[in-house]
């Protein structure tokens, strides 16, 4: 595989570059994250804050920022990142999907949401590397979504590319306000099943069943209500086809996350 995969917790909205306490560890990861892969040639992103009934793919130029967040000071709508897209990436990734019969279209008005340029502002400042943007399937069925991956398991044989799943492996926008000082033992539960799952030495099959039926892990609900920032994992892990490795296990907005790695 010459290309990379990365699965992370994107934080919450604009506040991991506002100088957000509750970032710090989040934010020294991802300025470190560089160094851990192979600098891409491109980057295709899966972020949990965009779904179609048609799986989508961001064929731009010149992409704009969509500043897809409220309630935040002035300076998060002020937010810069110049980034370039990848028109013949687009086209690559539509024609994989079209000979597999999926449904899929381009989308060159959409700018990239904030699960994509708030990390890499963090991570490539410079946005001196092309990005496509990929939207989630409406519904969030758990095997398409790994079946997404697997179909673009060939685009990293191929060329050095970075795929990252943008999500948050726990997200009870609930729990992230409560003000008790409790250790969360139900998202602790979690965490442990899926750092395990996708680390482990489980075959490819049987940890893509258990990632199909992920709402019969411990406290699954409890940590994902509504499971779009889980299911960008869904596709790292089909695009793997393998176990990876956990390069981040801290707290974000007090709340125990997982990154991995393939």
């Amino acid at each position: 595989m010459k290309g990379s995969i990365v699965y992370f917790s994107h934080g919450g909205g604009p506040l991991p570059v506002l100088g957000d306490p509750g970032h710090s560890k989040m934010n020294e990861f991802m300025e470190r994250l560089p160094k851990l892969i192979d600098r891409p040639e491109a980057i295709i992103v899966f972020s949990a804050h965009w779904e179609e009934e048609r799986i989508s793919i961001i064929n731009s130029e010149r992409p704009a920022l969509y500043l897809d967040y409220y309630g935040f000071p002035d300076e998060a709508y002020k937010i810069k990142y110049e980034v370039h897209g990848n028109p013949k990436l687009a086209e690559k990734v539509f024609g994989v999907l079209q000979n597999e019969g999926i449904d899929a279209r381009f989308e060159s008005e959409r700018g990239i949401d904030h699960g994509v340029f708030i990390p890499l502002k963090m991570m490539y400042p410079e946005a001196d590397i092309p990005v496509v943007q990929i939207s989630l399937l409406s519904g969030l069925d758990p095997l398409q979504h790994i079946k997404l991956g697997e179909l673009l398991r060939g685009l990293l044989a191929e060329q050095n590319i970075l795929i990252i799943g943008s999500g948050f492996s726990f997200h009870n926008m609930r729990e992230f306000f409560n003000d008790s000082d409790d250790f969360d033992e139900r998202n602790q539960s979690f965490q442990n099943w899926l750092g395990e799952l996708v680390t482990g030495d489980s075959e490819y099959k049987e940890m893509r069943e258990k990632l199909i039926n992920w709402k019969d892990a411990p406290s699954a609900k409890y940590c994902h209500p509504r499971e779009e920032h889980l299911i960008p994992l869904h596709v790292c892990v089909g695009a793997a086809g393998r176990a990876g490795e956990i390069i981040f296990d801290d707290l974000i907005l007090g709340k125990r996350a997982l990154a991995f790695k393939w």
